[in-house]
């Protein structure tokens, strides 16, 4: 039976693939922070691991759970909304810390036993990271990282038979947008010098629940990339998975910029 890890399994698309993989007869090890929320893993029957994908001991701890491993999920992530500047560089180095750092370290302690099996990483990035938009520009610099260090480790980790695929979800029916939300409200101030933008703040962190794919769905899309013989090196799904990063590729950066501007309040001038 082979096995898989996938991080950040509390909801969403990470529970989501938990259950997808699980139906298909993978022995599952879902990971989430909160004890309760571990305990609802264990309870829906999968290998529940408590783990905060930031902690190196606790990532050795798990390291040594598993001599093998044939595929690993790096799902775990948030998404921090607010002007830059606002948020600054602290809630950048928070972003990055949970959605890049933490992909390295956990395939870095998980490389052996991916080594041994000649195993699949996966890493879930965004169309975010390739169409940037105002009022997200930590989580899409983020994810434009992930796209990087995807390629990198593609290369790197070849000559061991490790493979890596990376996923870009369009607009997915999870919590996302509600926890972004409350991202945001924490940033949203009055002497904030974007104050009179914040209604376009607000439509920036609901933004991923237009039209919202099915998080099974997704689910039901990586599984079968995963399946394949030779998975794809990068898989759009979604609703805008394919339309966005196709619209950031054709249309003049400059008319994009006004189009976006205009799209989230920032048309006029302060």
């Amino acid at each position: 039976m082979p096995n898989v890890l996938i991080t950040g399994c509390s909801s969403g698309i990470g529970r989501a693939l938990a259950d997808a993989f699980k139906a298909a007869g993978f022995e599952v090890w879902a990971s989430a922070r909160r004890p309760d929320d571990v305990a609802a893993l264990a309870a829906a029957g999968f290998n529940a691991v408590q783990l905060d994908v930031n902690d190196c001991a606790a990532l050795q701890l798990l390291a040594e759970q598993l001599s093998e491993l044939d595929v690993l999920v790096n799902n775990a992530g948030y998404g921090a909304m607010g002007p830059l500047l606002d948020g600054g560089t602290e809630a950048m180095q928070r972003q990055f810390e949970t959605n890049v750092f933490s992909i390295v370290g956990v395939t870095q302690a998980l490389f052996p036993a991916l080594r041994r099996s000649k195993g699949l990483v996966v890493n879930i990035g965004s169309v975010s990271g390739v169409l940037v938009t105002p009022f997200a520009g930590a989580y899409c610099a983020s994810k434009a990282a992930v796209h990087a260090l995807s390629d990198a480790l593609r290369m790197e980790l070849a000559p061991f038979g490790v493979r890596v695929m990376e996923v870009q979800p369009g607009a997915i029916n999870t919590s996302f947008a509600k926890n972004a939300g409350a991202q945001a409200e924490l940033l949203i101030h009055e002497q904030s010098p974007w104050w009179p933008l914040r209604e376009g703040i607000r439509a920036r962190s609901q933004a991923s629940q237009d039209k919202p794919t099915p998080a099974s769905e997704f689910a039901a899309d990586v599984l079968k990339a995963v399946q394949q013989g030779q998975p794809p090196r990068l898989l759009r799904s979604g609703n805008g998975s394919r339309a966005l990063p196709l619209m950031a590729a054709l249309v003049p950066k400059g008319l994009l910029e006004k189009v976006l501007r205009k799209r989230f309040g920032l048309g006029g001038t302060l």
